[in-house]
C-alpha cells in the first residue's frame, strides 16, 4: 500500500488500515517560501550566542514533556509503536535534548592547539541549512537525533520526513517554534523525490543527512556529490548477535528476543542474525522460540502489548516475500512465518532455523519481527560469519569471558559493538557504521561537530 499519491502524502493507521490524513505536497511557491525562511532564519540563530541557544533547548525538553502524551498517541497511531515505546522515544528525546543543552556549548567551543611561539585554535563554525531525510520507524526520535546536535551548532534544519509520519513532523514543527526557535530555522519539506533532488542542489542546502535503506541514501548522497556537498548516512544493518557456550543462556535468549521483536522488529539497531556456537545452539533455540511465540501481539495503544503493526501493507508483504524466500533456500520456519488475518498490518513473530549466506534472512536486513538462527562451530566462526555482511552497524557478543569479547568486538566490522548487552543508542556516544550501513557519526561530541567548518585560527606573535 503506498504512503503517498501523485499529489501528497497518506497517513494510515497501521493497526486497522484507516485514513488519518493526506497531506498535499507542498507547492513550488511553499517550497521557496520554505527554503528562503529556514536561510533567513539561519542567519540570525548563527549569530546567536550559543548559551541562548543552549537555553531554547531546555526549553525544548520541557515542550517535548509538556506534549509527551499527545506526541506518543501521535506516533502509535501513525507508525503502530505500541505506546509504552512511544512514551519512551518522546522522553528520550527530552533527556537527550538537556544532555545537548548541558555539554554541546563546551564541546563546541574554540579549541586550542599546541604551536610553540603562536596563539592558534579551532573554532567550530556552523555551515548553513542541512537537509534532513528520515525514516518512519522511530519518528521522533531520528529526527531529534539528527537535528539535536546540527541545530545547536548554529544550523538551520530541513526535515523530509517519511510520508506515512507526515503528522509527527508537522507536530515536531510546532514543538519547535513552542519552544521559541526562531520561525522557520526548523521546517517541514513535505515533497516528492524528484522535488528532493532539485531541494538538495539548493545553494541554500549545505549538507544532508539520511536514515533510511541504501537505496535511498545512494540516491541522496549522489545527489550531493554532484554539487560538492556533505553527506552522513545511516542506512541500517543486519546486526550479528553472537552467543558464545559460556554466555549467560538465559540472559542472552531474552536480549535477543527483546531487540529482535521490539517494535515489531523495525529497528535498525537490533539483534538480525543471531549465530550461536554449536554447543549450545540448540538449548538456545528452544528457549528462544519458546519465548518468542509468548509474545503479546496487538492493538499497540494497549499497554501490554509487546509486538503491535508493522508500518504498511507493503513492508508487510515485503518482510514475508524475505521469510518465503529464505525458507525455499532451505531455512526452516520454526515460528510463525504468515500474515495476521484481519484489519491492520499484523505479522506473527517469526523464528527461522538453519540459516546459511546466501538466504535473504542472512544476506538482506530484514525489517520486521522476523529472528534469523545461525550456527557457528566457534568463536572464529562466528567473527566469520557475523562479517560475513555488506552491512556493518552494530553487533553483540555474549561470553562469560570479557577479554575474549573485547579483542572480537575489534574484529568487528561494525561501528558499535556491545558485550553482554543488545545494541542501544545513548547521546553521550555516537552512532553510525561502515561499508553500506553508511558513514559519519551522529550523537555525542562527534555528532556536535559533525555538521561544522573545523575553522583553523593561527594568531602569529610578533617577532
Amino acid at each position: 500500500m503506498s504512503t503517498s499519491t501523485e499529489g501528497g502524502a497518506i497517513s494510515r493507521n497501521p493497526a486497522d488500515g484507516s485514513l488519518i490524513s493526506n497531506y498535499p505536497f507542498q507547492t513550488a511557491d511553499e517550497i521557496e517560501q520554505t527554503l528562503q525562511g529556514c536561510a533567513s532564519a539561519y542567519a540570525a540563530w548563527r549569530a546567536t550566542p550559543i548559551d541562548e541557544r543552549a537555553a531554547r533547548y531546555r526549553r525544548l525538553a520541557e515542550t517535548l514533556r509538556d506534549r509527551s502524551e499527545t506526541l506518543a498517541k501521535l506516533v502509535t497511531a501513525e507508525m503502530g509503536r505500541t505506546i509504552t515505546l512511544a512514551r519512551f522515544e518522546v522522553e528520550k528525546c527530552a533527556s537527550t535534548i538537556e544532555w545537548i543543552a548541558e555539554h554541546g556549548p563546551a564541546i563546541l567551543a574554540d579549541e586550542p592547539a599546541q604551536v610553540e611561539g603562536d596563539e592558534v585554535y579551532v573554532s567550530f563554525l556552523p555551515i548553513g541549512t542541512v537537509l534532513g531525510v528520515m525514516p518512519w520507524n522511530l519518528p521522533i526520535w531520528q529526527a531529534i537525533r539528527a537535528a539535536g546536535p546540527i541545530m545547536l551548532s548554529g544550523n538551520g534544519f530541513l526535515l523530509k520526513h517519511a510520508t506515512n509520519v507526515m503528522g509527527c513532523a508537522y507536530a515536531l514543527e510546532e514543538v519547535f517554534e513552542a519552544s521559541g526557535f526562531p520561525r522557520g530555522l526548523f521546517a517541514n519539506l513535505n515533497a516528492d523525490n524528484d522535488t528532493v533532488a532539485r531541494v538538495i542542489k539548493d545553494p541554500r542546502i549545505a549538507a544532508v543527512t539520511v536514515t533510511g535503506s541504501v537505496r535511498a541514501g545512494s540516491a541522496v548522497a549522489s545527489t550531493a556529490a554532484r554539487v560538492i556537498k556533505k553527506s552522513v548516512l545511516e542506512l541500517g544493518g543486519a546486526d550479528p548477535f553472537i552467543v558464545l557456550a559460556d554466555a549467560d543462556l538465559e540472559g542472552a535468549v531474552k536480549a535477543a528476543v527483546q531487540s529482535r521483536f521490539e517494535n515489531a522488529g523495525q529497528v535498525c539497531l537490533a539483534a538480525k542474525r543471531i549465530i550461536l556456537e554449536r554447543p549450545i545452539a540448540q538449548r538456545f533455540q528452544d528457549a528462544f522460540v519458546q519465548r518468542a511465540a509468548a509474545l503479546k501481539v496487538g492493538d499497540p495503544m494497549d499497554e501490554s502489548t509487546f509486538l503491535g503493526p508493522i508500518a504498511r501493507a507493503d513492508l508487510r508483504d515485503g518482510v514475508h516475500d524475505q521469510v518465503a524466500r529464505s525458507v525455499l533456500a532451505g531455512a526452516k520456519l520454526l515460528l510463525g512465518g504468515r500474515k495476521i488475518d484481519g484489519p491492520g498490518f499484523f505479522y506473527e513473530p517469526t523464528v527461522l532455523g538453519d540459516v546459511r549466506p546466501g538466504m535473504a534472512a542472512f544476506d538482506e536486513e530484514v525489517f520486521g519481527p522476523v529472528g534469523a538462527l545461525i550456527v557457528a562451530e566457534d568463536a572464529e566462526d562466528a567473527i566469520r560469519l557475523a562479517n560475513m555482511s555488506d552491512y556493518g552497524l552494530s553487533g553483540n557478543i555474549w561470553t562469560a569471558d570479557i577479554e575474549k569479547a573485547r579483542a572480537m568486538a575489534r574484529r568487528l566490522e561494525t561501528g558499535g559493538a556491545f558485550i553482554n548487552g543488545f545494541t542501544a543508542s545513548n547521546v553521550r556516544v555516537p552512532v553510525g557504521g561502515v561499508k553500506q550501513s553508511g558513514f559519519g557519526r551522529e550523537l555525542s561530541h562527534f555528532g556536535l561537530r559533525e555538521f561544522t567548518n573545523a575553522q583553523t585560527v593561527w594568531v602569529k606573535k610578533p617577532a
